[in-house]
């Protein structure tokens, strides 16, 4: 669970559906680049622009999973707020709460450049840019470009070298059979068999 007063504090949000390595080597390149204090996973409870599109596993078992993949990582933790709070999760809700939890701490949302390009659909977007600085992790050999929605807003690059693995790629995988502890972790793989998730068998 969060620490207490963070001066520079990282969030990385998402279903995590299940968490993997380029997840956790986002976070770390991160907090390295930007020099911060920690950086949070933020487990969506309800993701509410992912509706419809495939059947979620459920808020407890996800952050289950990224406790897993994070525990022992030093600078990286992770905040169940969303998942506590119930409901669609609207990113704006957590800064909001952020800052009066954590007064003078500066905020810095991670997101990849393709989320970063749609950032404008988001729940009250104006006030989530308000509120933090936009981190947009791009792949070394991807060109940086800031999205119109954007233009007035703080925005820092950080460049990560290419971790090839998707939650799209996990869950085909388990549902094949093969092995996916080399791209998540063994103790999500763990969970992954335990809860027979992705068409796991135990």
């Amino acid at each position: 669970m969060p620490n207490p007063s963070p001066q520079r504090l990282g969030l990385l949000g998402g279903t995590f559906d299940p968490p993997h390595r380029g997840h956790l080597a986002a976070a770390i390149a991160v907090r390295d680049a930007l020099g911060l204090d920690r950086v949070d996973f933020l487990v969506a409870n309800d993701p509410w622009q992912k509706s419809g599109e495939r059947e979620v596993t459920p808020a407890a078992v996800r952050l289950q999973m990224v406790q897993a993949m994070v525990d022992g990582v030093d600078g990286i933790g992770i905040d169940d707020r969303e998942v506590r709070r119930g409901g669609p999760t609207y990113t704006v809700e957590t800064l909001e709460e952020l800052a009066f939890e954590y007064p003078g701490t500066d905020v810095f949302l991670i997101v990849g450049q393709d989320t970063a390009d749609r950032i404008h659909t988001w729940h009250r977007h104006e006030d989530l840019l308000a509120l933090s600085t936009l981190v947009i992790v791009n792949r070394e050999q991807n060109a940086q470009h800031v999205p119109a929605a954007l233009a007035d807003s703080r925005v820092q690059f950080v460049s990560m070298p290419l971790v090839d693995v998707s939650s799209t790629g996990v869950r085909a995988a388990v549902a094949s059979g093969a092995d996916i502890s080399g791209m998540t972790s063994s103790r999500v793989a763990e969970l992954v068999r335990a809860n027979g998730l992705y068409g796991a068998t135990a």
